[in-house]
């Protein structure tokens, strides 16, 4: 009779040993997910907060006033990730875009973008990809209407973009662009007019 008691009391002891042991380690598996969960959660924050692609500070560029002008702005993709170029091959990819908003009586005539380069990633590996990665410049034409005040005058504008590495897209986002120009005469209106001589000559 004591032998059946003290094979309980170890059988029911063992049941509890291992649903102790099993908890602990449901409780692992799960602090474990929530930890990786907690990873990609804030390394998606992390993005969100950062841009991949920044701007080089351009020097102010002279425009003579009536006349078409050019601003090259050079940009640059973060190191590991490529964004779409303006000419993406299909419609559904998000395409790098420059969109400027000029002081009045100054009009954007032109954005020249450059190529991209074909690439294929593993995420789609059958489909190249038109892309920008590294250093890439975009041109603006401007032309100030002969009216315009000569003087500095600042554009503001934003180029919009989807950054991807080698697995994955992220979310587009856009970097604010700012530059600024310079309006002067053209070298007609400084050029100084000279009087017709008479056809008369006097001793």
């Amino acid at each position: 009779m004591r032998q059946s008691a003290s094979f309980a009391t170890q059988f029911a002891s063992a049941i509890v040993h291992r649903t102790t042991i099993s908890r602990i380690l449901i409780s692992a598996g799960l602090l474990a997910f929530s930890a990786a969960g907690f990873s990609a959660l804030a390394q998606d924050i992390s993005y969100s907060r950062k841009q991949s692609v920044s701007m080089q500070p351009p020097p102010i560029a002279s425009i003579y006033r009536g006349r078409p002008g050019t601003v090259q702005l050079e940009f640059r993709v973060a190191s590991g990730l490529h964004i779409n170029s303006n000419q993406p091959k299909e419609d559904y990819l998000k395409k790098t875009e420059l969109k400027l908003d000029a002081p009045t009586d100054i009009t954007i005539e032109k954005v020249i973008y450059p190529d991209g380069v074909d690439r294929s990633f593993p995420f789609a590996p059958d489909e190249p990809i038109n892309v920008y990665s590294g250093d890439f410049p975009v041109e603006v034409v401007l032309r100030p209407l002969k009216s315009v005040i000569p003087m500095k005058y600042a554009v503001h504008g934003w180029l919009f973009y989807q950054a991807c590495d080698n697995a994955a897209c992220y979310p587009p986002k856009k970097l604010p662009v700012t530059f600024e120009i310079k309006v002067v005469k053209s070298t007609s209106e400084n050029r100084k007019r000279i009087p017709p001589q008479s056809p008369h000559t006097h001793d």
